[in-house]
């Protein structure tokens, strides 16, 4: 039987890489859910939706996203980052799935120059990075098996992104207001995706939980990001 997976979150950019990937893969089976399919704040949605698919995978691609509004949405927020995470957590416990969680670099203050390790205390600054940090401990507590992958500055031809956002301002605007002071790792969608489906394809199963780091290659500032953009757009 071929291995079954439940991405959740899949109408974002890495659930659509996924989605792209799965149309090629015959060796696996994927179920590709959102919030109108499966609402993961709903504990009972969850055990139900696990406990009659029974996937061996489950891949939690599912966040809320929006740092500054996180500020002011410090409640729904916290619901989808911290809370839904520890639901998922114990369910897939119960159905002996493993989890594979998506974190973020913000889970750091983002004052250290060098790579941070995923043995590095976490220290978040923001409400987003501090409910994004709920959701790992809740993963760690649950004594469930997973990978929480934790990544950075994601762009892709899908959703709403920065790349996109540059690209349109460029367009539009003769002068950009871009930060420089924060340095970060810019990560394709489909390379992260292409990682989640080796961890699948050799079924890869920790025997606890698994903090993983994983961007591309490279480091820059937001200043920087933005110009390779613009110059690569052929725009002025």
């Amino acid at each position: 039987m071929k291995p079954k997976i439940l991405v959740t979150g899949s109408n974002g950019q890495l659930g659509n890489e996924l989605r792209l990937m799965a149309e090629r893969e015959d060796k696996l089976t994927f179920i590709f859910t959102d919030v109108a399919e499966l609402d993961i704040t709903q504990p009972e949605a969850v055990k139900t939706a696990l406990h009659s698919l029974h996937p061996n995978y489950l891949i939690n691609c599912a966040a809320y996203t929006a740092v500054d509004k996180a500020e002011s949405e410090k409640e729904i927020a916290w619901k989808i980052n911290a809370n839904a995470p520890e639901i998922l957590a114990h369910c897939a416990r119960e159905t002996d799935t493993c989890l594979i969680h998506i974190s973020t670099d913000y889970v750091f203050d983002g004052k250290n120059y060098r790579p941070y390790l995923p043995s590095h205390p976490t220290h978040p600054i923001s409400w987003y990075g501090m409910s994004k940090a709920g959701g790992e401990i809740a993963i760690l507590k649950s004594n469930v098996k997973a990978f929480i992958i934790r990544t950075a500055w994601l762009y892709s031809r899908f959703g709403n992104n920065f790349v996109k956002t540059i690209r349109r301002l460029a367009s539009q605007k003769q002068d950009l207001n871009v930060v420089y002071d924060q340095i970060g790792s810019p990560t394709w969608a489909a390379d992260l995706a292409e990682l989640i489906l080796h961890i699948i394809l050799h079924q890869i199963i920790p025997s606890g939980c698994e903090i993983l780091h994983y961007t591309n290659e490279g480091v820059c500032s937001w200043y920087d990001f933005a110009i390779s953009i613009v110059e690569h757009s052929n725009l002025n």
